[in-house]
């Protein structure tokens, strides 16, 4: 592991801006009856609403909505119901003063929830689907482009890695690249390693040792670890609900290598865990 400075710059998302400068918390809003951890409990408007009004109070600078699970196995959602989801909940948080970001991969669903007031794409398939670049391009806000082979079906089996490092940089820079010629402005794009996407738990643990080495892409970082698998084997079998502290552990140790954003269930938790390092940081 190698210690790295957080980026010197800023990200535009419409009226608001990001200083990417000091770590920010992107709190979790998993608007779906099925995702790994919190499935069914914020899929109501209200609840929703609630439990993003609750992550915002804790520190929370960024609220990610999402209305697909892509946890291993999960079943595909039309673009119609992702709509139905995520939509209202969208256009209510548009009144607060919170960037608002949406886990997508369907340009339709992006394209509606920029028209809701959403600000940023964050897409595990790193702009694949058919049209998505385009979006990307036409819609010119800040995108998330992710790490993973395959789909929530299949990634598992994908996990061969010369170097599981070197290759995802590489993948990734593909991707970064297709989307630079599809016209996605250099200073709109972000990246993610893909933390338990078609990886296992020694590559994940080793991707996150040697997280650093991805600030050589020159964009900024989105770690997003929260609760996955292989922290709870790390932590000798916890289930998703006992995985707090490994989490805030592995994004900390994110941050200490150059990560600018850390995708989080545990807001309050990880927010304290920033704070410190900020108050060590100017001490």
């Amino acid at each position: 592991m190698q210690l790295m400075e957080l980026p010197q710059r800023s990200l535009k998302c419409g009226r608001l801006t990001l200083d990417l400068s000091r770590p920010h918390i992107m709190g979790i809003l998993n608007v779906t009856p099925d995702s790994f951890s919190d499935g069914g409990k914020h899929n109501a408007k209200d609840q929703a609403v609630a439990h993003a009004l609750d992550m915002m109070a804790d520190g929370a600078t960024v609220i990610d909505i999402g209305g697909e699970s892509t946890r291993p196995g999960a079943s595909a959602v039309t673009a119609e119901e992702e709509i139905r989801r995520v939509i209202p909940v969208v256009e209510a948080l548009s009144a607060y003063d919170v960037i608002l970001s949406v886990d997508t991969s369907e340009p339709l669903v992006m394209q509606a929830a920029v028209k809701a007031g959403a600000h940023i794409w964050n897409d595990v398939r790193a702009l694949t689907r058919p049209g998505a670049l385009q979006m990307a391009a036409q819609l010119q806000i800040p995108v998330i482009i992710m790490h993973m082979r395959g789909e929530p079906t299949t990634m598992n089996q994908l996990d061969q890695y010369h170097d599981v490092t070197q290759d995802v940089i590489s993948e990734l820079q593909q991707r970064v690249t297709d989307a630079l010629n599809a016209g996605v402005n250099a200073e709109n794009i972000m990246i993610d390693p893909g933390f338990g996407f078609a990886k296992n738990a020694q590559q994940n643990l080793k991707l996150l040792q040697e997280l650093y080495k991805l600030n050589d892409m020159g964009y900024p970082i989105l770690s997003a670890l929260s609760r996955k698998r292989f922290i709870g084997e790390a932590l000798n079998g916890a289930d998703a609900q006992h995985r707090a502290v490994g989490s805030v552990t592995g994004h900390l140790l994110s941050i200490q290598q150059g990560a600018c954003m850390v995708r989080a269930h545990d807001v309050k938790a990880m927010s304290d865990a920033v704070h410190v390092w900020m108050a060590m940081k100017q001490a």
